[in-house]
């Protein structure tokens, strides 16, 4: 009798050690490969807010050419003295260190864009020059706009963190005249309104907005809106600033003083 051949079981694959489920926020967090998209995403959405910001304070400060009333009341508004009773300018100030803190996170975020030495600049200085496109230029002149504006607008929301109280009709008129300011108020409404205009710009072109079946139209639109959105808000900024000077110089000799409200048991 023939004995069968042994019949071998087939081998079993080795246990691998188990990998721990990780939640989905780690994850997330742990893909490095879609960082760069997530970081683009996330300068996008801080210029769109800081544009927006801009926009409102914008605004807010221009109430002054509809009277010293009015201003008067926007200030007290944002210390909510319509809510608590009395103004509280510590309110102004974390709002300001808000602003500051999206200023720098999307400083940082543009900054991972920037040339990073000498030969980077110089490859796309040449690469500008020779592609003469205009978006391209744009981008170059947001880079100088945004650098300008790293150390102009720092110093005007350390004004706003640092003395909310003098926020009024007559305190920010003597700021801006007395204090020697307008100039950097004038440098800074410009350099601004340029930066801010370009990037919506960049941001509606990037994520499709108001986009048809013709992109040649819509880049064409796009740009009329830019200029129209640059020339109403520097034309409006100067306005505004003029009313602070005009202010400022008629203050001048009472420096200090504060304004009076109509009703007389409020102050500035």
């Amino acid at each position: 009798m023939t004995r069968p051949a042994d019949i071998t079981a087939p081998a079993l694959p080795a246990t691998q050690p188990q990998t721990p489920c990780l939640p989905r926020w780690r994850r997330w967090l742990a893909d490095s490969r879609r960082w760069p998209a997530r970081l683009d995403l996330l300068q996008s959405l801080s210029g769109l807010l800081l544009a927006l910001f801009l926009i409102a304070h914008m605004g807010f400060v221009s109430s002054i050419l509809i009277s010293h009333e009015a201003f008067y009341r926007v200030a007290r508004f944002f210390e909510g003295a319509w809510l608590l009773g009395k103004p509280y300018p510590i309110l102004v100030s974390l709002v300001a260190a808000g602003i500051t803190a999206l200023f720098v996170l999307h400083a940082w975020l543009a900054m991972r864009k920037f040339p990073e030495g000498f030969r980077q600049y110089r490859a796309f200085v040449a690469h500008k020059n020779r592609l003469r496109h205009g978006d391209t230029s744009l981008w170059w002149v947001q880079v100088l706009t945004g650098f300008a504006l790293f150390f102009m607008a720092t110093i005007h929301l350390y004004d706003m963190l640092s003395q909310p109280e003098l926020i009024g009709p007559y305190a920010s008129a003597d700021r801006v005249w007395s204090g020697s300011m307008w100039p950097l108020y004038l440098m800074l409404l410009l350099v601004v309104e340029v930066h801010g205009s370009i990037g919506l710009y960049r941001l509606a072109l990037k994520w499709g907005w108001l986009s048809s079946d013709d992109p040649h139209a819509d880049r064409r639109r796009l740009r009329r809106l830019r200029h129209a959105f640059s020339a109403f808000f520097i034309v409006l900024g100067l306005l505004t600033l003029s009313a602070y000077v005009e202010l400022g110089r008629a203050h001048a000799d009472r420096q200090g003083e504060r304004y009076h409200p109509a009703t007389a048991s409020e102050r500035s």
